[in-house]
């Protein structure tokens, strides 16, 4: 079993930290002084990523690849307010609401520019630190080239596969089809009649396709299961000149034969979150940061309700345990939220 210990003493600044392979303290450590052009935050809760963090805490070697080398400090789903600023920021940020890729830690110092402005107070924050996977899944649909009327497979319903799923809708795909190999994780998406479930254990994914698109095929498909194996077959319910959007982090090789694939006409596209523009551009505006802008309008609006994809919460004193749970079983996980 794995071994995971926590801090008994009193924290000015506690923050979770990966010490070594599967095991996680939270460790007392001082509050930062923000520098120039930084502010400080005070957090109020931050969500786990149960994928990249997971491969980190593993100590597995594409862990230590993408700079993840324990010891580490894990995290990059921060909401909070700013309670202190550097030189050059003005004081109207102090009080200010914001999203950050800070990490697990009660106050974190981050770069007025990286920081998200959530204008709406009424959003639960727990509902707002969302806004990392939702930015992720918004490039990925954009980079989809997706037009209303559409139709979408989405292979995975883990929380990348839910999110893509929502805002698949509210970009206007229809149908949209979601397939999982749990009816657990299909019974969260919202009843909303033009999203098809599919768990691909008992349903034929193609033939429920072909007959909810009157055998036009889906003109976008969506991998979101991050299993390479799988990636050949799930070209079969895409169109002609269909998009393939890898938008999961497949690990490992993926065998695939490239002349029906090229018979087909098919594109296949990558979209990781690094390829959203740094600035703002007449022919592509959407940065991260609009992006998360965009996520807190349609929370505040009701278009996008967070709450059935919270799984667990917990204090971040309990960080430790919760770590263990899911280094044991990740299966049931969504969202998982630590409140600080």
């Amino acid at each position: 079993m794995p071994e995971v210990m926590t801090s008994t003493s009193t924290s000015s600044n506690p923050t979770v930290v990966f010490t070594k392979p599967n095991e996680v303290v939270v460790e007392d450590r001082a509050i930062p002084k923000p520098e120039a052009g930084h502010v400080l935050i005070r957090t109020a809760c931050t969500m786990i990523s149960t994928g990249t963090e997971l491969t980190a805490l593993s100590g597995r070697t594409e862990a230590s690849w993408a700079g993840m080398k324990l010891p580490f400090v894990p995290g990059y789903n921060n909401i909070g307010r700013v309670v202190e600023v550097g030189e050059g920021v003005g004081r109207e940020w102090i009080g200010r609401k914001v999203g950050t890729y800070g990490p697990h830690a009660k106050f974190v110092m981050q770069a007025v520019g990286d920081c998200r402005q959530n204008p709406h107070d009424q959003i639960p924050d727990e509902h707002a630190v969302f806004f990392t996977t939702a930015e992720i899944v918004m490039n990925g649909v954009r980079r989809s080239g997706l037009r209303w009327g559409e139709s979408v497979v989405v292979f995975g319903q883990g929380l990348l596969g839910q999110l893509a799923t929502r805002i698949c809708r509210i970009a206007g795909g229809l149908p949209v089809f979601a397939v999982d190999v749990s009816d657990e994780r299909l019974g969260r998406l919202p009843a909303d009649k033009s999203i098809v479930r599919a768990n691909s254990k008992r349903d034929d994914v193609l033939k429920l396709v072909e007959q909810h698109t009157r055998g036009r095929l889906a003109d976008v498909v969506i991998e979101l299961t991050g299993q390479a194996e799988l990636i050949p077959s799930e070209f079969a319910p895409l169109r002609k000149h269909g998009r393939f959007v890898v938008l999961s982090s497949p690990r490992g090789k993926t065998t695939f034969e490239f002349h029906p694939f090229m018979q087909r006409s098919q594109i296949i596209i990558g979209a990781h979150n690094g390829s959203h523009p740094r600035y703002s551009e007449f022919d592509n505006p959407w940065t991260m940061q609009r992006d998360a802008e965009l996520f807190f309008d349609w929370v505040a609006s009701g278009a996008m309700d967070m709450s059935p994809l919270i799984s667990h919460r917990a204090s971040y004193q309990d960080a430790p345990k919760l770590y263990q749970m899911l280094l044991e079983d990740r299966s049931k996980a969504m969202g998982v939220i630590l409140n600080w």
